[in-house]
């Protein structure tokens, strides 16, 4: 697999792509932004495979990581994974509603880092094919203000249409098929993001915080301690 590594600093790339060639990837470095931004159009690299991955750190000497992340969601659908010492609940769910596919924390074990890229890699795999979690089928779910179509993965709200990222929807359909039935984080991780990893469970928690708050209905997904989500559909 083909790998963009967005890292300023030479010495981390240096390690970090040591690492990942050693377990098989293609890693192609950028050292900023504007580098990764031309990296990715489809005529920086002729006769070449498009990438699988992009690793994008948040500190980068001409612009911001966030910024990145916003231009590189307008140039191409590979799945980004923000590798950044920023690691408030915040920061995260910013990164995600910019279109992040997984969000790390530094310093991490390398070792979490693959575990993740592949993981990212099999679900967006798996994206190209009917969701799972929608079932494939030809649904419209009307829960109160809010519907979710299934087959054209479109949500909204009282009529206006709310961008949602892959997992985002996913998550929200397998929630909306069976409204107040208890979910287990477990079988949420394992049907959305087709792993049974126990370092998913942090960014199942910073999936729930961000569809609330792009839906405005923080009561629509109630937590249930010590067990997982379930969906509450609103009465008007």
């Amino acid at each position: 697999m083909r790998l963009l590594l967005v890292e300023d600093d030479d010495h981390v790339a240096a390690a970090l792509s040591d690492i990942l060639a050693r377990h098989g990837f293609d890693v192609v470095h950028a050292r900023n932004g504007e580098e990764a931004l031309r990296a990715v159009l489809p005529t920086a690299h002729p006769g070449k495979p498009p990438f699988g991955v992009v690793l994008l750190d948040l500190g980068l000497p001409d612009q911001d990581g966030y910024q990145v992340c916003g231009k590189l969601r307008k140039l191409t659908s590979t799945p980004v994974i923000m590798v950044t010492a920023r690691g408030d609940v915040r920061s995260r769910i910013h990164g995600l509603n910019l279109g992040a596919d997984d969000y790390v924390v530094k310093p991490y074990d390398p070792g979490e880092l693959l575990a993740r890229i592949h993981a990212v890699a099999r679900r967006t795999a798996a994206g190209d094919e009917p969701s799972q979690a929608a079932g494939g089928s030809d649904d419209v779910l009307r829960l109160g203000p809010v519907t979710v179509e299934l087959p054209t993965r479109r949500v909204s709200v009282d009529g206006e249409a709310v961008p949602l990222t892959r997992k985002e929807f996913d998550l929200l359909a397998l929630l909306a098929q069976r409204p107040g039935v208890v979910f287990r984080r477990e079988q949420i991780i394992s049907e959305v993001w087709h792993t049974s990893w126990e370092g998913t469970g942090r960014t199942l928690e910073v999936h729930v915080a961000s569809l609330r708050a792009k839906l405005g209905m923080p009561a629509l997904i109630e937590t249930v301690r010590g067990v997982g989500y379930r969906l509450v559909a609103p009465t008007c």
